[in-house]
């Protein structure tokens, strides 16, 4: 039995093999559980790369926006107004844990989902949200005197706000998510992230200092919960269930203790920064970090949202699960790789022709940054394993070893100083990496090693066509921006003309994947 996909997503041909003997031609006899099997994949494939087509251009398009919008803010802000929003990212995005809890990942992994789990969701959401803006709003005056800058107070009072907005919106976005559906999340995201593009850049203009980067904030969130509420069209049953509760609890509260420490680890270089050293140099890491997320965790984003509700509905077929992880894999790390080591090898001419001179001293950061981040997509895919395979205590005992491990990196940052503490960032990824990759793969049959030689092609690769890169911008005696265009431009052509000569078989696959979904788009 041949299942041949056809332009229409959801619809396939099916072919039965004919074959002949003595009496004559005959077609095989059907069989339900092939039939089954073999349509489910085909649409889960469908779906997934559907999914990560539109997840991609809802995470690049709304923080590419965003992106071009920060660059234009940078021009017109002091890095001492980006270093003082930085100061205080750390509160709000504990507090976010809190609300979420974990039950995202709850209600996407579990397969019966009810109005009832989802209202009962909800609620609790926002009474976290509510709870948690009181508590910012009451902590602020003391969060101020502990960096020492007493515009903080009302800065953290009129930002907890936030908090509420993202209350409401967990629910609607978890409900697409679980139906794979980013197309309508990519819609949204992009009119909030023009409208608090516009409303920022205005602030800026006329003077509004930091209250700028603040009012894009809560523009861009309500935007998004209200048009998420407007287009996704679900609404909450007047019920509580204390049973799906502490059922779905029971999975989520793990994930809610790690997502809490790796949240705090994360963030944990922002105070050290904003409180050992000053906000201007808060600014300069804030926006190195800010360049570095584009394309790192932006796509860690993409792949976690995408390819955690799509290997869930694959965790009893563990064959197949490691298959599609596989060839995930390969793919998210070769386009990682290129990306993360092109962007440190250009990145003096980016940060001059983009931002300006005043923001030199980010590049180092940036640079050691990049380093850092290409990790990111490997550790989101390999702690997605552990999360389909529903062993969420074991995803919070990684978290608590990863954790203790890099506590000399924050001892070494506030001693040696900002360079040296993203070096030992750099070392406590790595470690990360290999404790993630270990356990993961014993429960897929998919060990660390098998990972690495999957991906050090790939990684060779990148380094080579940044070497080639960084020598280039080294050698040119022109101005930034042009070498900025040399410089991309030739990093390009090298990876295209290569893999194509050589049929490099990561950037096969990937090239494969993405022609076959722009082929069916266009023939709609």
């Amino acid at each position: 039995m041949k299942v041949i996909e056809t332009d229409i997503e959801g619809v396939v041909i099916i072919e039965p093999k004919v074959f002949a003997d003595d009496r004559g031609y005959f077609f095989e006899s059907f069989s339900q559980k092939e039939f089954e099997e073999k349509v489910r994949m085909s649409s889960l494939k469908q779906k997934t790369v559907s999914g990560l087509i539109w997840s991609f251009v809802d995470t690049m398009a709304g923080q590419g926006i965003t992106f071009i919008v920060g660059i234009i803010l940078a021009r017109l802000l002091s890095p001492r107004e980006f270093g003082l929003i930085g100061m205080l990212t750390v509160f709000i995005a504990v507090s976010q844990s809190f609300i979420d809890s974990g039950f995202s990942n709850a209600l996407i992994r579990k397969k019966d989902c009810s109005n009832t789990d989802y209202s009962t969701v909800f609620y609790f959401n926002l009474a976290v949200g509510v709870l948690f803006f009181i508590l910012l709003y009451l902590s602020a005056p003391p969060i101020s005197g502990f960096f020492n800058e007493p515009e903080l107070t009302a800065i953290l009072q009129v930002m907890g706000v936030v908090l509420i907005i993202d209350s409401l919106t967990i629910i609607q976005r978890t409900i697409l998510t679980k139906r794979i559906d980013f197309k309508l999340q990519a819609r949204i995201s992009v009119i909030a992230s023009i409208g608090s593009g516009f409303v920022a850049i205005a602030m800026a203009f006329n003077g509004f200092g930091v209250w700028a980067l603040v009012a894009q904030r809560l523009v861009k969130q309500g935007l998004n919960s209200l048009f998420l509420w407007i287009w996704n069209r679900w609404k909450p049953m007047l019920v509580f269930s204390v049973k799906s509760f502490k059922e779905l609890f029971g999975f989520g509260s793990k994930l809610l203790i790690s997502g809490l420490i790796d949240t705090l680890y994360r963030n944990v270089y922002y105070i050290i920064i904003g409180k050992f050293f000053s906000a201007q140099e808060l600014g300069f890491y804030t926006k190195a970090n800010e360049f570095k997320n584009l394309p790192s965790q932006n796509l860690n984003a993409i792949i976690g949202r995408v390819t955690y509700p799509v290997l869930s509905t694959l965790q009893d077929d563990i064959p197949r699960l490691r298959n599609n992880y596989q060839k995930l894999i390969r793919s998210v790390m070769f386009i990682t790789f290129i990306l993360m080591i092109g962007m440190a090898a250009v990145a003096e001419p980016m940060i001059h022709t983009l931002i300006g001179a005043k923001w030199e001293p980010a590049i180092i950061y940036l640079q050691l940054l990049c380093f850092v981040g290409m990790m990111y997509p490997l550790h989101s895919l390999n702690l997605n394993m552990l999360q389909v395979q529903g062993r969420s205590d074991l995803f919070l005992k990684l978290e608590i070893i990863k954790k203790i491990i890099a506590i000399p990196t924050i001892v070494i940052g506030v001693i040696f100083g900002i360079k040296m503490m993203i070096v030992g960032m750099m070392i406590n990824s790595q470690i990360a990496y290999f404790l993630n990759s270990y356990w993961s793969g014993r429960y897929i049959g998919y060990s660390s090693k098998q990972q690495v030689t999957d991906i050090l092609p790939s990684f060779l690769l990148a380094l080579t066509m940044g070497i080639i890169v960084y020598l280039i911008g080294l050698i040119l005696p022109i101005s930034y921006q042009l070498k900025l265009i040399i410089q991309i431009i030739s990093g390009a052509l090298f990876i295209f003309i290569f893999c194509e000569v050589t049929k490099f078989r990561d950037y096969i696959y990937t090239k494969e994947l993405v022609l076959e979904k722009i082929h069916s788009f266009k023939n709609r």
